[in-house]
């Protein structure tokens, strides 16, 4: 099962990245009326051929499967984007797509 959709395109020089990361984002008060622990995405970074092209901590604002879009330069078609994320919980996910 994954855990991102993710889409990468190059676009006039520019590599065009969307993502939806699958996760229930759960916050202080949401865990606390349901008995169990706060748990949402903290740390997001993508990299494309070793090189960081984006990387955002966040926190609970974000809703249920969050999603993103973020471009950056240098990138080519048939090249690997890699974005990673880490929640509260130290749970962490990697997942990659080749740039169309």
């Amino acid at each position: 099962m994954a855990n991102m959709k993710i889409k990468a395109k190059l676009k006039k020089e520019v590599i065009q990245v969307k993502v939806m990361a699958k996760h229930d984002m759960l916050t202080y008060d949401q865990a606390k009326k349901k008995g169990t622990d706060a748990n949402f995405i903290t740390h997001i970074s993508a990299t494309c051929n070793g090189k960081v092209v984006y990387d955002a901590s966040t926190s609970q604002f974000w809703s249920k499967n969050p999603q993103f879009k973020f471009k950056f330069k240098g990138g080519a078609k048939g090249d690997m984007v890699e974005i990673t994320w880490t929640d509260l919980l130290k749970n962490t996910v990697t997942e990659s797509k080749k740039i169309k």
